[in-house]
């Protein structure tokens, strides 16, 4: 790994720091580099605020001013050169005089695109670009496809027995993963801008759908209920997080409870789908039942799958698994927990 390539690593972990406060803006990290030696790093905290390139400039010392304009910038992610919540990245790059910036990946999220790249290239400033690329790119990959394919990023998630049971055929609750496993779905949620289920897992389960176990923010609760069924005494209308109720009686915007009507006529899981895209939703982990999962799964909306599956337990009469299948990427074990990932085919 060569010297870039150290300080671009140093910007990602940065960057990571603000995974679930971002969004829907993306995660970056960027370091200030002179003689070798960091002189300032930041990243972007919270959406709306500032970005990493403010943070990693602010935070030089009074000492260390003088030596901004001979050091290199370094960030994970393409500078931005519009007006949005907070001025142009790059405009603050050639006020401090900045003669080196170099860049993990380029952004390409229309308003930007390159522009950031041309900008500072135009003011006699070397540019290095792609360096780590493909890991910056990863590490965004959810805001990419937010913008390229117009929907949130969609990761399915089920549990399952050692025979492919998700349930038993009763209303009774299973269930299937050990504590150490929950722990580690809990943190899934915490990376993601929302979570959805059913009808059925909320009467069933009655469940929170927070990340209750594990720090940082919870998702939003997606939830469909088309004949609006549900108790108000579950926990998902609790005040712990908003919760969407998507239903085909009536739009109403309570507190923290939102009901949004569907058309009958039209698809569900595209109509949420566009709801979250116009609310810069951009990002659902999906924890239904069968029937839910099988959908995103028969019109092949998904981009990433996890699959839990208990291997010391056997449920003789239960409920299976959705038909299931993909590219298996990595597995790991937790105990009797054996935990499988998945792209598409």
């Amino acid at each position: 790994m060569n010297t870039d390539e150290i300080y671009i690593q140093r910007c990602l972990a940065l960057a990571k720091l603000g995974n679930g406060y971002v969004a829907p803006n993306p995660m970056v990290g960027s370091v200030l580099v002179y003689n070798n030696e960091i002189i300032g790093e930041g990243y972007h905290q919270k959406f709306g605020e500032a970005h990493a390139e403010v943070n990693c400039i602010n935070s030089v010392s009074k000492k260390n001013q003088e030596k901004i304009k001979n050091a290199s910038l370094y960030v994970s992610l393409e500078p931005c050169n519009h007006f949005g919540k907070t001025p142009p990245c790059t405009n603050l790059i050639v006020e401090k005089k900045i003669k080196r910036v170099v860049i993990g990946c380029q952004d390409f999220f229309n308003q930007v695109n390159g522009k950031g790249i041309e900008f500072l290239k135009s003011k006699n400033i070397d540019v290095v670009t792609n360096v780590l690329e493909e890991e910056c790119i990863n590490l965004n990959k959810r805001f990419f496809l937010f913008h390229q394919k117009q929907r949130p990023f969609i990761i399915l998630k089920f549990a399952q027995a050692a025979n492919k049971k998700i349930a038993y055929k009763t209303n009774d609750r299973l269930f299937i993963s050990n504590d150490i496993t929950n722990k580690l779905v809990h943190k899934w949620r915490s990376e993601e801008s929302a979570i959805l289920i059913g009808t059925n897992t909320a009467l069933q389960d009655d469940p929170y759908l927070t990340n209750r176990n594990y720090s940082g923010k919870s998702p939003i609760r997606l939830v469909i209920d088309k004949q609006l069924c549900l108790p108000k005494s579950l926990n998902i209308f609790n005040t712990d997080t908003t919760t969407i109720i998507f239903n085909t009686k009536i739009s109403e915007e309570l507190e923290n409870i939102k009901f949004v009507k569907l058309n009958e006529s039209f698809s569900v899981i595209q109509q949420i789908l566009n709801y979250c895209y116009q609310h810069q939703i951009m990002s659902i982990l999906v924890e239904g039942g069968a029937k839910l999962l099988q959908s995103f799964i028969d019109e092949q909306i998904w981009d990433e799958a996890r699959i839990i599956t208990n291997t010391s337990l056997i449920i003789k009469e239960g409920i299976n698994a959705p038909n299931f299948y993909g590219r298996k990427i990595k597995t790991e074990n937790i105990l009797s927990d054996n935990i499988s990932y998945y792209l598409p085919a």
